[in-house]
């Protein structure tokens, strides 16, 4: 299960979104590398969080995870296996979107999307 718990954005142009991930299963449980995308370039740099984008369906447009300037997804990686019942905090860092957005809609591969509120 994943939860979002907050969103901030910053004053350099980024959002960040933090979250859990929680193992709510009674075995351990492997972090699917389906959650890192289809993008040659973040999976090459292990297990993370890269295939989450942003939709901002008023604005028409879609934010993918901030790189680094190697490549690397600007998203908590290299997940460990989580016990049963076991919280991992998580994030993932977007381009913030206009300051009038109040909503996103979240979308992970392997989740189902949400709506997410935009705090200043």
């Amino acid at each position: 299960m994943l939860r979002i718990t907050g969103t901030e954005t910053d004053s350099g142009g980024f959002l960040t979104v933090s979250g859990e991930l929680k193992n709510d299963g009674s075995k351990v449980a492997v972090v699917p590398a389906q959650l890192s995308g289809n993008e040659t370039e973040i999976i090459r740099n292990g297990r993370s969080l890269g295939g989450a984008t942003l939709v901002d369906s008023k604005g028409k447009k879609r934010y993918y995870v901030l790189r680094d300037t190697d490549g690397r997804p600007l998203t908590t990686t290299n997940f460990p296996n989580l016990k049963a019942g076991e919280t991992l905090p998580v994030f993932m860092q977007f381009p913030a979107p206009p300051a009038e957005t109040t909503e996103l809609t979240f979308q992970l591969p392997m989740f189902s999307a949400g709506v997410i509120e935009i705090a200043g």
